[in-house]
C-alpha cells in the first residue's frame, strides 16, 4: 500500500537520535565514575577565587575525555536540531558537526598557548582554559535535557531560541568569570574585549554559519 512512498526520518522517529541521547548520558555517567567530582565541580567555577586554577583537584584522563565526549556530543546534536528545517535528518550531519566542534576547540587550543607564550599575562591566560572547560560543562548540562524537548518539538525557529538562551547564559557565566581572572589592570580591558570578540564570538558565529552551509550542501 505504502509501496514507492518516500517515508521522511525527522528527529523525533530517527533511531539514531535517540540512541545518541542515551550514549550522552553515558558519557555523562562514565566520566563522574571515573572522575568523581567531575561534573558537581564545574558548578563551582562561578564561585572560585580569582586565583584557584583546579590544578590541585584530583583529575583522571578517562574523566576529562568522556566529559569532553559529552559537552562536544551534546553541542552538536543542540546544533544539528536547530538547523534542521525539513528532509532526513542525518547521523552523517551530526557527525561532521562534531568534527567542526573538535577542529574549533583544537584551534583555540592553540591559539591560547600561542598567546600565554606571547603576552605578559600568559600565566593568567592559560588558566581561563580550567575555567572555560568548567563552564561549557555547566552549559551542556543545562543544554541536555533541553534536547529531549528540541527532537520532540522538531520547530527549527523554536529549537534555535532555546540553544540561543543557553549560548547567551554560557556566554555571560564566561565573561564574568574570564572578568575576574583577566582585568587586573586598565590595559588589561583592551586585550579582554580582543579575546572576548576574537576567541569566542567569533568561533562560535563562525561554527554557526559553517554548520549551517555544510547541512544546506549535504
Amino acid at each position: 500500500m505504502f509501496t514507492g512512498i518516500e517515508h521522511i526520518i525527522s528527529p523525533i522517529n530517527a533511531p539514531w537520535c535517540s540512541w545518541t541521547v542515551f550514549i550522552l548520558m553515558l558519557f555523562a555517567i562514565i566520566s563522574e565514575w571515573c572522575q568523581p567530582g567531575v561534573l558537581s565541580q564545574a558548578t563551582d567555577t562561578l564561585s572560585a577565587h580569582t586565583g584557584r586554577l583546579y590544578k590541585d583537584a584530583p583529575t583522571n584522563f578517562l574523566g576529562q575525555f568522556f566529559v569532553t565526549l559529552f559537552r562536544v556530543g551534546t553541542l552538536a546534536l543542540a546544533l544539528s536540531l536547530c538547523l534542521y528545517t525539513g528532509g532526513t535528518f542525518r547521523f552523517i550531519t551530526f557527525g561532521l558537526i562534531c568534527g567542526l566542534i573538535v577542529a574549533t576547540l583544537i584551534v583555540k587550543m592553540i591559539v591560547n598557548v600561542l598567546v600565554s607564550y606571547t603576552f605578559s599575562f600568559g600565566r593568567r591566560f592559560s588558566g581561563l582554559y580550567e575555567h572555560y572547560a568548567n563552564i561549557a560543562t555547566i552549559a551542556t548540562l543545562g543544554l541536555f535535557p533541553l534536547l529531549l524537548v528540541m527532537i520532540h518539538v522538531g520547530n527549527a525557529e523554536v529549537n534555535q531560541w532555546i540553544l540561543g538562551i543557553v549560548t547567551l547564559c554560557f556566554i555571560g557565566m564566561w565573561i564574568y568569570r574570564s572578568w575576574r581572572i583577566f582585568v587586573v589592570s586598565p590595559v588589561a580591558i583592551l586585550y579582554f574585549i580582543l579575546y572576548i570578540c576574537t576567541l569566542e564570538l567569533l568561533p562560535l558565529a563562525a561554527l554557526y554559519v559553517v554548520s549551517e552551509k555544510l547541512i544546506t550542501i549535504i
